[in-house]
């Protein structure tokens, strides 16, 4: 349950200068979302860009951005560049049986309120609605590089699975009911505190069978 201060809805014109200065704190690394971008995401897939709103202000607060894909068109480690047509979502594929979750992050002072998992459950609750087989995303590693001479991201990742090691990113997904694939290299392009390596993982809509072209590869 959201608390009474939150609701989740669609991204609208309204949100996007928002959104913009909230990608510029949560990820400094990056370029952030413009509001072409984003009103292209809203063109090409409308129903799949959730926001998290702060009721009292109506201020956007929380994001997680989606679009279908059929994934036995990409490899398994292709970056996200590749998988979202650099950041345009113009391969988005009305018929593709996976919604990918390209991009979920909560303000940081909104954040520990259960945005992250409100806006995973609206996704949900869409790869249900339209009949999907199944939701593909992929974890940030912000707990690997700190370990990285140590172990390899395969053993890293297989200790957070195990609850062996926390990881800030990884253990929240699990936690939410996302399994994991296998680990990747070269996911994000600027990710220093993953080590430039990420977990794919995903969740599977017990209602509904698998296409013929099941495997991720």
């Amino acid at each position: 349950m959201l608390p009474r201060d939150y609701a989740i809805r669609l991204m609208q014109p309204s949100d996007y200068g928002r959104i913009g200065e909230i990608c510029r704190v949560v990820y400094p690394h990056e370029t952030p979302y413009t509001p072409a971008e984003l009103a292209g995401h809203r063109a090409v897939f409308p129903q799949g860009q959730f926001v998290a709103e702060h009721v009292p202000t109506g201020a956007a607060v929380g994001v997680h951005f989606t679009l279908r894909l059929r994934l036995a068109d990409y490899r398994i480690d292709d970056s996200w560049d590749v998988l979202t047509a650099g950041g345009t979502f113009l391969d988005h594929d009305p018929d593709g049986p996976t919604l990918y979750g390209a991009d979920v992050f909560v303000s940081p002072e909104h954040q520990h309120h259960g945005l992250a998992h409100a806006l995973t459950d609206a996704t949900r609750g869409l790869v249900v609605q339209e009949g999907l087989w199944r939701m593909v995303g992929a974890s940030r590693l912000p707990g690997y590089a700190a370990v990285a001479t140590a172990v390899t991201a395969a053993e890293y990742v297989g200790d957070v699975v195990a609850g062996a090691r926390t990881d800030p990113v990884l253990s929240a997904h699990l936690k939410d009911g996302w399994n994991v694939v296998r680990p990747i290299q070269g996911y994000l392009q600027h990710d220093p505190e993953s080590a430039n390596w990420a977990a794919v993982i995903q969740w599977i809509n017990p209602a509904c069978p698998p296409p013929p072209e099941m495997a991720l590869r």
